[in-house]
């Protein structure tokens, strides 16, 4: 695991997409942490690319990726996902991946007075991510059931939902521009050879065997 201030002293000038929510932020971090931003309200497959352009990035001089792989809207994350797989198949270079939910518990967890809740997103079929804070210490990524979450409860921001929202749910920003620099020394980045979008488990799948179709006799 790294902080984001270690990735940017080894790896800047760093390009950071993050299209978990329905506002993508994609940011140009240079070696001081200094970062443009390009945020938009559009659909993941637009607004990832448009903000590249937007910000003037030069590909080729980028030495480093980061992305958010989750929780969080499975296409926007898997678009972004695929964009650094192909450039980094051009070019190879660094890809670290961090977590939504981990990141918004990390830092309430030091600004909240509050010393024991949970940052949540909704995961679909009655379902929730979830990270608990107890004491203000981070608990591990989990996936519940609407019945075990416990209030207070904190969803960032411009996340989906599928479910009515459990009670005692409040909304806190999920502005990166804002929350990163509160967090750049915590080490919530993975260095990952495949970015992807984050599972709870791999998928299984069942072994289908052919058989000849026989009239009954």
């Amino acid at each position: 695991m790294s902080s984001l201030n270690e990735i940017l002293a080894a790896h800047a000038p760093l390009l950071l997409l993050d299209a978990a929510s329905t506002r993508v932020q994609v940011a140009l971090f240079d070696a001081q942490g200094a970062a443009r931003w390009a945020v938009a309200d559009e659909e993941a497959g637009v607004a990832l690319f448009r903000g590249v352009e937007s910000l003037g990035v030069d590909l080729a001089s980028v030495r480093g990726f980061a992305f958010c792989e989750g929780p969080g809207s499975i296409l926007g994350i898997r678009t972004a996902a695929m964009a650094l797989r192909t450039w980094t198949a051009l070019a190879p270079r660094p890809v670290f991946a961090f977590r939504s939910l981990e990141l918004v518990a990390y830092e309430l967890a030091r600004h909240s007075p509050l010393e024991n809740f949970s940052a949540i997103a909704d995961a679909r079929r009655g379902a929730w991510h979830c990270v608990e804070v107890h004491a203000g210490a981070t608990g591990p990524l989990r996936r519940v059931t609407a019945a075990e979450l416990a209030g207070p409860l904190f969803m960032p921001e411009h996340f989906r939902t599928w479910a009515v929202k459990p009670a005692e749910t409040r909304t806190t920003s999920y502005d990166l521009a804002t929350l990163l620099p509160r967090v750049a020394g915590a080490d919530l980045f993975r260095a990952t050879e495949a970015p992807d979008a984050f599972l709870h488990e791999d998928p299984s799948y069942q072994t289908w065997t052919p058989r000849i179709h026989r009239a009954p006799n």
